[in-house]
């Protein structure tokens, strides 16, 4: 009789960086505490969330308070980084910053970018008007 050995591989998720490409239809039917809770889950995996548009001000700020209540109440977390990026306006004509505003307050602000993660992961993210250069920080 011949035995057969178990091979089991562990795979350390603790090292691996992931990055989470969220359009912003995935977040759209939430209200505001669905939104949090769905970025926060991801955060706390350690995943960066790169999001298709961008929280509204009272959105940004509870994620930031939720995260800071964290600290401490869970082992390893540090809190969060968050920066976002909008579409140039500027260049824009009259017409077009209307017809833009109209469709921003019916669909959301989607012609940004918000990049949300875990501070034990994100060293620093730098943002200038048209660009965010994010830092990682090696484990």
């Amino acid at each position: 009789m011949v035995s057969k050995k178990k091979v089991i591989k562990k795979v350390s998720k603790g090292n691996d960086l992931t990055i989470h490409f969220m359009p912003y239809s995935e977040i759209a039917r939430e209200d505001a505490i669905g939104r949090i809770k769905k970025i926060m889950g991801l955060v706390l995996k350690n995943k960066i969330v790169i999001l298709q548009g961008k929280l509204k001000p009272d959105e940004e700020v509870r994620l930031i308070e939720n995260s800071m209540t964290l600290i401490g109440n869970i082992e390893g977390f540090q809190g969060i980084e968050i920066a976002a990026l909008s579409g140039d306006n500027d260049s824009r004509g009259v017409f077009e910053k209307v017809r833009h505003n109209i469709a921003r307050i019916l669909v959301g602000e989607q012609d940004s970018i918000t990049i949300i993660g875990p501070a034990s992961v994100v060293k620093d993210i730098t943002k200038d008007p048209k660009k965010i250069e994010l830092m990682l920080q090696r484990r």
